[in-house]
């Protein structure tokens, strides 16, 4: 568990692989006066992530690495997260499965935010799957990463009614509006 000291804002990666919006919505939330944290590195596993974009529209550093050889690529991120001083980690998007070598290296300082009510749907294919089950709610869960596949201790959690006449896509639109909702206010659980 990180715990906020002072005034001064924990430094902070974001990991991402795709389009970004929580990453987006992530910076917002740190530009805040009351945020805890500041995002002070970018992090990506592959160059196509459109997420990326927003290292030079906000001034915040990138790394990039493919992780073809997984063992090199975690040394070097995690010698860069020691030499930018990152204490927190936010996985927002990232679709590689983290070592847990890496992960013991920042125990309960890396958070994840998934699309579904864990332990509830865990891995892939969240929203497919709730529609394909027939469920009445669908959301979103932030938690504590751990070397186990979404089974980290739950921060918080949004539900979201599933409507019959809801799709794969009109489910994720609905359950992305509260994950931007969801995360902030969960970091400011984590740091209170």
């Amino acid at each position: 568990m990180v715990k906020l000291t002072g005034l001064k804002k924990i430094k902070t990666a974001v990991f991402i692989s795709g389009t970004g919006s929580n990453l987006k919505n992530l910076i917002k939330f740190s530009k805040e006066k009351n945020s805890p944290i500041s995002i002070n590195l970018i992090f990506s596993n592959t160059s196509k992530a459109k997420g990326l974009r927003f290292s030079n529209q906000f001034n915040i550093k990138k790394y990039i690495s493919s992780f073809k050889h997984p063992k090199i690529a975690e040394k070097k991120i995690l010698d860069l997260l020691n030499k930018e001083n990152i204490k927190f980690i936010c996985l927002a998007g990232f679709m590689k499965i983290l070592s847990k070598k890496f992960i013991k290296n920042f125990k309960g300082k890396i958070v994840n935010m998934h699309p579904s009510l864990l332990p509830k749907y865990k891995g892939l294919d969240t929203h497919t799957k709730a529609i394909q089950n027939k469920d009445k709610v669908a959301g979103c869960t932030v938690h504590f990463v751990t070397a186990k596949l979404d089974s980290g201790k739950i921060i918080l959690q949004k539900k979201v009614k599933i409507l019959k006449k809801d799709t794969f896509t009109s489910l994720a639109k609905k359950v992305l509006k509260q994950e931007h909702k969801l995360y902030p206010t969960a970091i400011k659980k984590i740091f209170n």
